[in-house]
């Protein structure tokens, strides 16, 4: 039987006298963190006190006993930081098993954007990353997709407009609206895109941009439409441009693109405070090498940053942007999300706690159970390939076909001509997409110089936003091949050579995540790597996340999608 309203507040009123209680000193407090120098986000200062936490939140800051005490001998707690924005299924692994590998990193709070297992399940992935984030140690926010499929040129898995998403703006998790890729159609006054921003407003709720080097006219539309932030600011004069015009800057360093050094001049006294961190991607070896939202603050300080400004553009600044108006601090009436760290110099992060429950300890997670997902979703998400059998003769085109040229460290590609043949002595390999959600057997075919590979072939279904296959080789077979061992695993990375999988990373939930272990993700994946590299991949490449990217019709200048060439300067086919 429910709980009658009555009953609710009654437990609620029992609740609140115990924070007074204790708060005023007359009750212990559930937990004291005795002698501590906390950062004061709202006087920019250290200062040392005992913190009450009782009920999951910080009732006071003075003089307190406990039924629990621990004595922190002047150890620095911070407020648990914040990801303003990422895409969880970047991680290629569970939301439980990312939970575990950042909570060690002091982040508490994550603000995500499903957009890639929605462009695979539409509303049906929103539905499953809701259910496997719920009650995780790490507070999972959602901004829901605004472009799925990311534009009208992608044969994605569903097509969500804003009466598919509406409802989900009911959810106490849900934050607001995803990162409008769609500017073009912004600024135009397109309805598809423009009734998604008025669908958010409407809820009340926040909507996030992406918009590269955006100016003039063409960006205040943007901004008028109601985009209130940018992840996407690559340079200095880019972010200005936005933030003067009121945008939030959300500074960026993740796998694919990393940005803090060109945007470290913002984190100043005039400016701090319109920005925060966010990772957008980030890939296993990143999170395990490097770390998450920490990362950035220990770079920020190393590259001069006063530590307490780092601190709140991880924190504090992205918890007011989201109105997640009770954490980001070390106060009363915050909740207990706190991270404790040795010194600024050595940054090394001794406990979290989450909501007063003491998560991490000198490095290790304590056990949490996994979420649960519905059986539909569960099996949902297993049974994604909807694709036939392959030859190579699918993958062969007498035509001449556009080169896409590759770019040494960058995912921007050049028009490199034409080529009607493999050629792997001058390194034009052919590239496809292969449609895998409804079956359609289109195949769009390309060729790419500067890829590197001299036998063999690779293919994945990370294949952004749409995630069909793609593959490149130096034979059609191998292609074929190549691609057929992907839909077998049910998604996921294979490098081919020899008429067997060399290695492989099978990526079984939605052809986008593993349910292995982070560390065994990771394993694989480098191992996958080293063999591309031995079949000649340029190390100047990425095997996986350079090929990832080919697909996405956003970024110039040429890209291939399930339906060929595509110039993304002039829009056409080519």
């Amino acid at each position: 039987m429910s709980e009658s309203y009555a009953g609710k507040i009654n437990r609620k009123l029992l609740k609140k006298q115990r924070i007074i209680a204790a708060a005023a000193g007359r009750e212990p407090a559930d937990l004291v963190l005795k002698n501590a120098t906390y950062v004061n986000v709202f006087s920019n200062e250290l200062l040392t006190a005992d913190i009450a936490i009782t009920e999951g939140l910080i009732v006071g800051l003075g003089k307190y006993a406990g039924k629990e005490e621990l004595d922190l001998n002047g150890q620095i707690v911070l407020p648990g930081f914040l990801d303003a924005h990422i895409h969880l299924e970047s991680a290629l692994v569970t939301p439980a098993e990312f939970a575990r590998a950042v909570l060690p990193h002091g982040t508490t709070t994550v603000i995500t954007d499903p957009h890639e297992i929605a462009n695979v399940m539409g509303v049906d992935g929103i539905e499953y990353m809701l259910q496997a984030t719920e009650g995780l140690p790490i507070d999972v926010r959602f901004m829901l997709p605004s472009c799925v499929p990311a534009t009208p040129l992608d044969e994605s898995g569903a097509v969500l407009d804003y009466r598919a998403i509406d409802s989900f703006y009911d959810h106490p998790r849900v934050q607001g609206l995803a990162e409008m890729m769609n500017f073009v159609g912004v600024i135009a006054g397109d309805e598809q895109p423009v009734e998604k921003i008025v669908a958010a407003q409407a809820h009340h709720k926040k909507i996030d941009g992406h918009a590269p080097d955006l100016v003039g006219n063409d960006l205040n539309a943007y901004v008028a439409a109601g985009v209130y932030s940018d992840h996407e600011c690559h340079d200095l004069s880019d972010a200005l441009e936005k933030l003067r015009r009121g945008q939030f800057i959300m500074i960026r360093e993740g796998t694919a693109a990393r940005n803090l050094d060109a945007l470290f001049p913002l984190l100043q006294p005039n400016t701090a405070d319109r920005c925060m961190f966010c990772c957008d991607d980030k890939h296993p070896s990143d999170l395990l090498e490097k770390g998450h939202i920490d990362y950035l603050v220990k770079r920020a300080i190393e590259l001069g940053a006063d530590p307490i400004v780092a601190v709140k553009a991880a924190s504090h600044n992205a918890a007011r942007y989201f109105l997640l108006n009770n954490r980001g601090a070390v106060a009363p009436g915050y909740l207990a999300d706190l991270t404790v760290i040795d010194s600024f110099d050595s940054f090394q992060i001794q406990r979290v706690y989450q909501r007063g429950v003491l998560r991490v300890a000198d490095g290790v997670v304590n056990p949490f159970p996994v979420p649960k997902v519905d059986d539909y979703l569960h099996n949902r998400a297993r049974h994604t390939f909807h694709v036939d059998t392959l030859t190579a003769q699918d993958f062969m085109e007498p035509r001449p076909r556009g080169i896409l040229g590759l770019v040494p460290g960058e995912i921007t590609t050049v028009d490199a001509g034409y080529s009607d043949r493999i050629d792997a002595e001058y390194d034009v390999l052919k590239i496809a997409v292969v449609e895998r959600h409804k079956n359609t057997r289109h195949i769009g075919i390309g060729f790419i110089q500067g890829y590197g590979l001299k036998s063999g072939a690779v293919a994945t279904s990370i294949s952004h936003d749409s995630h069909n296959i793609i593959v490149v080789g130096t034979s059609e077979a191998e292609m074929a091949a190549a691609a057929n061992r992907v839909a077998e695993l049910g998604g996921g990375i294979v490098v081919w050579n020899n008429g067997q999988a060399a290695a492989e990373l099978p990526l079984p939930i939605a052809g986008i995540m593993s349910d292995l272990p982070l560390e065994e993700v990771n394993r694989r994946l480098e191992a996958a790597k080293e063999q591309a590299f031995a079949l000649g991949v340029n190390p100047g490449v990425d095997p996986f996340m350079t090929l990832s990217f080919m697909a996405l019709p956003v970024i110039p200048s040429l890209r291939l999608t399930t339906r060929g060439v595509f110039d993304v300067t002039t829009q056409s086919y080519v």
